[in-house]
């Protein structure tokens, strides 16, 4: 029977509570991956708190979980014994998290938590949850979670907790920046991005990202650095490292037509396609023309785009785009349109399914979309180590563990062979057949 005042638990409350980030991880984000990753920063902010507590009654008692310290001259152990724990529940911004509280018993004195007031309080948790994504502050000092904690309102933290939480935590993201890439065999490499405040002064500095769907269709994260500038050398720095731990070189690329990002690209990756975002180049085209005439301009262009059955086709379409805009006295606009156009239509030799998924960074914008959400709280960030683990730990989540991935059929891969060995660049008939009976 359960006692009513304290539970007996063979492994800490950390314990269970890291089991749980465990399960949950390894289900991955599914469909709903707002709710996912909110579940994982509530779990995130317990386990910080939990393992607070516990290291905070560890010292209290003068020893580890199951380290015992006896008195020489009375042969029993001092300073009382362990009782189980008690559930405390706690109110945040983010409603009630429970925290389980050590009991002791033959001691001269009962535990009281420094970390938790005696009149009621709401703890603000919102500096965690800027950072605990997926459980883990990953890359931070001992400094920057001691801060976080004292911003949330938990009180000094034991620089001994704060010790453990940065050295296990950062470990993980190490580990994925230095993992060999020489088992993955990529179809399409996406690169994009972001501007984040990433010290506590200066301007925001760029966050470089590599992601792409392997041969057998599968998400895999691959980068996440530091471009100060997003210059050709900070691109190139990135290229050379994934070079570097083996990965070889994707059949498609798909990124915006930054120049020193295109220079990196055809320095490290010759053999390989280059599909200018063609959204990108939809928002370079529609900010050259009045505002009368976007929507017309965005109708044409992505109607050359979807109907094309072939890059030819497709370069046809949008030249006769540029031509009207030429004629129509709009060309700024033309010249944008017709800047780079093979680079722009190069998705229409894939696989006919999943063109529309290869022509733009679009997926990758919206996983950094993720990121600016949940590091606006900070403002800034206390520097890179930090900044870098947040968005590898938000976009590990968002991509990773996804659970869409791609499927290639027999056609599909036929359709990729032909474009890797024979430049086969027309429409198969059997695609079109299958298209139309889907």
């Amino acid at each position: 029977m359960k006692e009513a005042y304290a539970v007996r638990r063979t492994v800490p409350p950390s314990a269970e509570i890291e089991a749980r980030i465990d399960q949950l991880l390894a289900v991955g984000v599914g469909e709903n991956p707002r709710e996912t990753l909110s579940e994982l920063a509530k779990l995130g902010a317990r386990l910080i708190i939990q393992r607070a507590v516990e290291d905070e009654f560890d010292a209290w008692l003068g020893r580890a979980r199951y380290e015992r310290r006896h008195n020489e001259r009375r042969g029993d152990e001092e300073g009382g014994l362990r009782n189980g724990f008690r559930s405390r529940r706690v109110q945040t911004g983010e409603g009630e998290l429970e925290i389980e509280i050590p009991q002791v018993r033959q001691a001269a004195e009962t535990f009281a938590s420094s970390l938790f007031p005696r009149t009621p309080k709401l703890l603000r948790t919102e500096p965690l949850k800027a950072l605990v994504v997926g459980a883990f502050v990953r890359g931070l000092s001992m400094r920057d979670v001691e801060s976080l904690c004292e911003q949330a309102g938990l009180g000094k933290l034991s620089r001994s907790a704060a010790s453990r939480i940065c050295e296990e935590l950062k470990e993980r993201f190490e580990r994925f920046r230095r993992r060999d890439l020489y088992e993955i065999r990529l179809t399409a490499l996406f690169l994009d991005a972001t501007f984040i405040a990433v010290r506590p002064d200066g301007p925001k500095e760029g966050v470089q990202v590599a992601w792409g769907f392997t041969e057998e269709g599968e998400r895999v994260l691959l980068s996440v650095s530091l471009g100060m500038r997003e210059s050709f050398e900070d691109w190139q720095a990135l290229g050379r490292d994934l070079i570097s731990r083996g990965l070889g070189a994707p059949m498609l690329i798909v990124a915006d037509g930054a120049p020193g990002l295109v220079k990196a690209i055809e320095q490290c990756w010759p053999a390989s396609d280059r599909q200018r975002c063609c959204v990108h180049r939809a928002r370079n085209l529609y900010a050259k023309v009045p505002e009368r005439e976007r929507e017309r301009v965005r109708v044409a262009y992505w109607r050359a785009l979807d109907d094309a059955v072939s890059e030819q086709d497709a370069k046809h379409r949008l030249k006769e785009l540029a031509v009207e805009l030429d004629t129509a006295g709009y060309q700024s606009a033309s010249r944008c349109l017709l800047d780079d156009l093979d680079a722009l239509v190069v998705h229409l030799r894939y696989p006919l399914r999943h063109r529309r998924r290869w022509r733009s960074t679009n997926l990758l914008e919206r996983s950094l979309g993720e990121v600016k959400r949940r590091t606006k709280v900070m403002g800034r960030f206390p520097g890179e180590s930090s900044c870098l683990s947040l968005v590898w730990a938000v976009l590990d989540l968002l991509i990773t563990h996804q659970t869409n991935g791609i499927h290639f059929t027999a056609l599909d891969r036929q359709r990729l062979k032909r474009a890797r060995y024979e430049d086969e660049t027309q429409t198969l008939p059997e695609e079109m057949n299958a298209l139309a009976a889907s």
